[in-house]
């Protein structure tokens, strides 16, 4: 009822300004189709195929009509798979059929005090701040969607976005329906509330942004749906100065979360409080060269759950994995949960056309006892160590025709440590491999 009344009023306030308009409104209209084969050999996460080798297809139509002060647009996102059977690494993260994951009213307006002030209402997607906490998943074979509120505004020159949204929950979550690419419509509901908002200040410390968040995450199980009822509150400060040649650059970010957790799916499981945490860091260098190379050193701690006492294992909510740590899709073993990994990056861009980087990292865990990341990999007594093993990647992306069509490699080397070689449950198996190559239109 809440979610109806915003959106009806939010409409009505934008009628009388998109009635006033003059002039048609102005189309936005763009697409995309990837093609995407992956494999991977030497499963690192036990319960799935040892090998696998999946095909997969993404097509996103969006279209927008901007009337001056209002605009109106949507979306829609068809994510298929081919080639998986029941102990396939797949989920929702790979299916979703022709789903309507935008469809908003924006009302834009210029004022003195605030700047832009822009209000959106209904489906969007959401990239705010470094996205390592809400992020639309690019990529990943499905998205991100939210249902609710985004504003937007300057006040005193701080970029701020405040939000009230429901997290879409993609269906059907079923393995039977991912499989055979049903359709269903993703639902929102007042079951998962997310709400909060980011600040930031351009150019505060030795050139860098200062941004700060805060965001609460209200969970309970609906019907058919059971959850941790986890209710979260996590707050992060970050500092950034942006890539330029001859020029030093970083960034830092440190993520607190609170909060408390039901201890399992059970109505009448107990509950914890939360006390977790979160930390990344990364120093570089461009160099003055046609390649334009950036040779970069960094760091990502997320902290793990230790027996008893708080839960300390971090959530990172509705981030994205790829630009810190490594690919989701069927390899999707690393997220910011139980990991200590340092590593070195290599980014070089020959052209406008080419742009690739290597990289290579260590792995530990936080808590010898706690699941390593995201592996589902654990010892439960703490006596596979924590040494976990290192990873090893490299990405090519070319241009084949420039802004319409792009090809893309990615290839991961898992080079398992003890852990994952001792653990009771780590796959008795070699070290993982895994490659995807992407070929992306767009219009």
């Amino acid at each position: 009822m809440l979610r109806r009344c915003l959106f009806t009023a939010l409409i009505l306030a934008a009628a009388p300004a998109a009635a006033q308009a003059a002039d048609p409104p102005t189309w936005k209209v763009s697409g995309s189709m990837r093609v995407r084969y992956e494999t991977v050999n030497n499963q690192v996460r036990p319960g799935f195929n040892n090998s696998d080798d999946i095909y997969s297809l993404r097509t996103t139509l969006f279209a927008e009509a901007d009337f001056g002060a209002v605009r109106v647009g949507g979306e829609l996102y068809d994510s298929r798979i081919w080639n998986a059977d029941a102990r396939s690494p797949v989920s929702t993260a790979e299916v979703n059929t022709f789903e309507p994951v935008q469809a908003y009213v924006a009302v834009d307006h210029d004022t003195q005090a605030l700047g832009k002030v822009t209000l959106q209402a209904g489906r969007f997607m959401l990239n705010l701040g470094s996205r390592r906490l809400i992020a639309a998943d690019d990529y990943r074979n499905t998205t991100n969607g939210y249902t609710g509120l985004r504003l937007d505004g300057a006040p005193a020159g701080l970029k701020t976005t405040l939000i009230y949204v429901m997290p879409q929950m993609r269906r059907p979550d079923d393995l039977s329906g991912v499989l055979d690419g049903k359709q269903a419509l993703d639902k929102e509901s007042q079951d998962a509330v997310l709400w909060g908002g980011i600040v930031a200040r351009p150019k505060t410390i030795a050139g860098a942004t200062l941004e700060g968040s805060y965001f609460r995450f209200d969970e309970k199980d609906a019907p058919g749906r059971p959850t941790r009822n986890r209710h979260l509150d996590t707050a992060s400060l970050r500092v950034i100065r942006d890539p330029a040649a001859g020029a030093w650059d970083f960034e830092v970010e440190a993520i607190g979360q609170t909060g408390k957790v039901r201890a399992g799916l059970a109505p009448a499981d107990p509950y914890r409080d939360v006390a977790a945490g979160f930390l990344h860091a990364d120093a570089g260098y461009t160099f003055v060269h046609p390649w334009k190379p950036r040779l970069s050193a960094e760091v990502d701690i997320g902290s793990g759950d230790t027996p008893g006492g708080d839960v300390t294992r971090f959530d990172t909510l509705f981030g994205m994995r790829r630009a810190d740590l490594a690919p989701s899709g069927i390899f999707a073993a690393l997220q910011r949960a139980n990991i200590v990994t340092p590593g070195l990056r290599l980014e070089v861009a020959p052209s406008p056309r080419w742009e690739g980087f290597v990289l290579g990292r260590g792995l530990w865990l936080d808590a010898a006892e706690d699941t390593f990341a995201t592996t589902g990999v654990r010892d439960a007594r703490g006596a596979s160590g924590k040494y976990a093993g290192a990873l090893y990647e490299a990405r090519v992306r070319w241009w084949v025709v420039p802004t319409k069509l792009r090809f893309e490699a990615n290839g991961v080397w898992l080079d398992k440590g003890r852990f994952l070689r001792r653990a009771p449950n780590a796959p008795k198996s070699g070290d993982e491999t895994y490659l995807s190559l992407n070929l992306t239109a767009t219009y």
